[in-house]
This record gives structure tokens, C-alpha cells and sequence, in this order.
């Protein structure tokens, strides 16, 4: 059984950093797509950053150059190191696996491409 866990959530001011950690477990994480997503209160979830089972990432436009997805595969751990936050950065932030590939990269940040979800960690950041 797949199990997604995220850590490291919290609350920071403007311009700090915070790294959530997804720990995964019940398949071979290595031939799997990662990826993070968020929903803030009254929006839609969208997909932040994405990984895929060669190391491709991929990172949405309001994140890059902030953030980045690194992984580490002897432990069957995702991170999103989050730097330079921002109050619009405040959600609820999910760690999301699939074990397809997509023929499009830009579909590792849609949500329909993934089946296994994390019950998610908030960040807040205040201005």
C-alpha cells in the first residue's frame, strides 16, 4: 500500500526558507514521478514542482528560481527546499506519486496525473 508522508510545514516570515519532506513507502520510489502541489483557502490545487523516475524536474513559473525538488532515493524521500517565500506561497502543500511517465513533461504538474496523494503540510508566511 502506497503511503505519502509530508513533514516540515510551519510558519515563517516573508523571505525565509522552510524544506517539506514527503517520506514514501509500499512501492519502488525510484520508478516513480513525484510531485508537489498546493491549494490555498478558496483556490484551486496547483501542481509547484515535479520530478520524474529519469530526474527530469520541472517547476511552475511563480516558483522557479525559490524553489527547488530534490530527492533521495536510498531513502524514499522527496524534498522541496522553499527559499525566498512569499505570503502568496501560503497552502497546504501535498506530495503526490504516480508510477507513469507522461508523454509531456508539463503534465507532471497536473494533478490528474498522479493516483497516490499525501495528507499535506501547511505553510504560512506572513508579510
Amino acid at each position: 500500500q502506497v503511503q505519502l508522508v509530508e513533514s516540515g510545514g510551519g510558519s515563517v516570515q516573508s523571505g525565509g526558507s522552510l524544506r517539506l519532506s514527503c517520506a514514501a513507502s509500499g512501492y519502488t520510489y525510484s520508478d516513480y514521478c513525484m510531485g508537489w502541489f498546493r491549494q490555498a483557502p478558496g483556490k484551486e490545487r496547483e501542481g509547484v514542482a515535479a520530478i520524474d523516475s529519469d530526474g527530469v524536474t520541472i517547476y511552475a513559473d511563480s516558483v522557479k528560481g525559490r524553489f527547488a525538488i530534490s530527492q533521495d532515493n536510498a531513502k524514499n524521500v522527496l524534498y522541496l527546499q522553499m527559499d525566498s517565500l512569499k505570503p502568496e506561497d501560503t497552502a497546504m502543500y501535498y506530495c503526490a506519486a504516480d508510477g507513469n511517465l507522461p508523454y509531456a513533461r508539463w503534465l507532471l504538474l497536473q494533478e490528474d496525473q498522479y493516483i497516490h496523494w499525501g495528507q499535506g503540510t501547511q505553510v504560512t508566511v506572513s508579510s
